[in-house]
């Protein structure tokens, strides 16, 4: 019987229970009431926050910002310098297949945006930008331009230090340019110490963030645009779940290469019907187009009318943007390690783009479309809001944001489950039977996550991604020197025709 007859098997065998939970809510309950305690305990102390005049700011948000800004000085701003020739890399302008890795350029840029580009860029934003105003928008996007030179840093640590195993596939990400890069530091022990922290937390945040959320949302929205509290599926959030799951698991059953030909088809799709949507309302709009950049900078230092003046406009769109992209995280330089390339800073040239593709660009047309449509002063948040402001141009629109919620949410799942893959043969072992149970028991979260209201769950989930971002910017801050001799090396290939452009 195959993984994936036998995971169908059991979530089959899961659903009636879970049909009779959602109606009785008696083990969403049970399971709440016990995970409560210890999840707030975690998330008191992973999101503590400081009072700044009348609002709170969560250290960690400091943390990551901090680490962008000096990743961004330490390497001369690679982020604005590099941009054309990472254009090129992922066009495959210098790609030799004959390089180890199991995927291309674009196929690692594809897979790590599918997992960043999600929920956090239609709610999150509405959030941001409802609490913080219009100027929220401005911090978001100085955010994002300042992360592109974390990924930068990670992705090519990824490269650097990962580990190319006997059946050619790849594993790499912070938990071995931890483990391997502070042993050549002499630093052995903390290295895996650290390594051990990212990988149970990294496992924590794919079946919970990076899974069991996405699921509920997907139902949820699914659900609302079928008539709501009347639809079908109002009760039936494991019926949904259980199609998420056989796609899921058809999906992440074939590794890494199968979910990059499933990602570098689908992002650029999801991205266009997103962006594309947003575009109809703002040129539709185009007469307040100017005003609302107006708004968003005049609101960035003015902060009127903004809960919390300008500190509320900045924190709101540093918290959005390091939210939303996960510059610093560490968990996109799993999938980026998997990439066809001898030269390790190449990725992070490739992965710079990333920041701006999913903070720049889609955040900031989300933010865009909220202020033109005049759906700001309305009372709404999250997802919401921005239904709203896309149903000003059309009333039909809202299905067009449900489409991109279920695509955005299925994309960002078949990642995060890489991500917890790799995660977890770091700490049991490279073996079929550890990555057999680890996707079966992920295919079963995704009918748990549907079907039922785990709200301390997905708390303790999302404290528990923000915590891989504690060892991953220790490691960052230490190997930055790999880094820049890396940056050196391959810049002197470059100009000495070393490095050939192969199309």
């Amino acid at each position: 019987m195959s993984i994936f007859k036998l995971g169908a098997a059991i979530v089959a065998a899961l659903t009636p229970a879970l049909a009779q939970a959602q109606e009785g809510g008696g083990i969403d309950a049970a399971i709440n009431a016990a995970v409560a305690p210890v999840s707030n305990f975690i998330v008191s102390i992973i999101f503590y926050s400081v009072q700044i005049g009348d609002v709170s700011f969560p250290l960690i948000v400091g943390w990551l910002i901090t680490a962008a800004t000096v990743c961004s000085l330490y390497f001369g701003f690679i982020q604005f310098r590099g941009v054309k020739h990472s254009v090129d890399l992922v066009r495959g302008r210098y790609a030799d297949p004959n390089d180890a890795g199991e995927v291309s350029h674009f196929q690692a840029l594809t897979t790590a945006l599918s997992a960043t580009v999600g929920l956090g860029n239609i709610a999150g934003v509405a959030v941001a930008v409802s609490i913080g105003g219009p100027g929220a928008t401005f911090w978001m996007i100085l955010a994002g331009l300042l992360g592109m030179a974390s990924k930068f840093t990670e992705c090519t640590l990824g490269v650097k230090f990962r580990r190319e195993n006997a059946d050619g596939t790849i594993s790499g990400g912070p938990m071995y340019y931890l483990s391997r890069g502070f042993a050549d530091l002499g630093k052995p022990g903390l290295g895996r110490a650290l390594a051990a922290i990212f990988s149970v937390c990294c496992i924590g945040g794919a079946i919970g963030g990076g899974n069991m959320f996405q699921a509920n949302q997907a139902a949820q929205q699914i659900a609302n645009v079928t008539g709501g509290d009347a639809s079908f599926f109002a009760d039936k959030g494991w019926l949904i779940g259980l199609v998420l799951a056989v796609v899921v698991g058809m999906v992440i059953i074939g590794g890494l290469k199968s979910i990059a030909h499933v990602t570098e088809k689908i992002v650029p799709f999801m991205a266009a019907i997103y962006v594309g949507a947003g575009l109809v309302i703002i040129i539709a709009n185009s007469d307040k187009i100017g005003w609302a950049f107006g708004q968003i900078v005049s609101g960035a230092f003015t902060g009127e009318g903004v809960a919390g003046g300008i500190l509320g406009a900045l924190i709101q769109g540093f918290k959005r943007a390091a939210f939303s992209n996960e510059a610093g995280i560490g968990s996109a330089a799993i999938a980026h390690s998997a990439v066809r390339t001898k030269e390790p800073v190449t990725e992070g040239f490739v992965a710079l783009l990333e920041p701006f593709i999913d903070t720049v660009v889609i955040c900031t047309m989300t933010a865009l479309v909220i202020v033109v449509s005049g759906t700001l002063d309305t009372g709404l948040t999250g997802v919401e809001l921005t239904s709203a402001a896309f149903a000003t141009a059309f009333p039909w629109f809202p299905v067009v944001l449900a489409v991109a919620v279920v695509l955005f949410a299925f994309s960002t799942m078949i990642s995060w489950s890489y991500y917890g893959l790799k995660a977890t043969t770091y700490l049991f072992g490279e073996n079929k039977t550890v990555e057999n149970i680890y996707k079966l028991f992920f295919c079963i979260c995704v009918v748990i996550g549907a079907s039922m209201s785990l709200g301390p769950v997905i708390d303790f989930s999302d404290s528990m991604i923000f915590a891989m971002a504690i060892p991953n910017v220790i490691g960052l801050y230490m190997l930055m020197p790999v880094v820049k001799r890396e940056l050196a090396q391959y810049q002197a290939k470059l100009a000495s025709g070393e490095i050939k452009r192969h199309h």
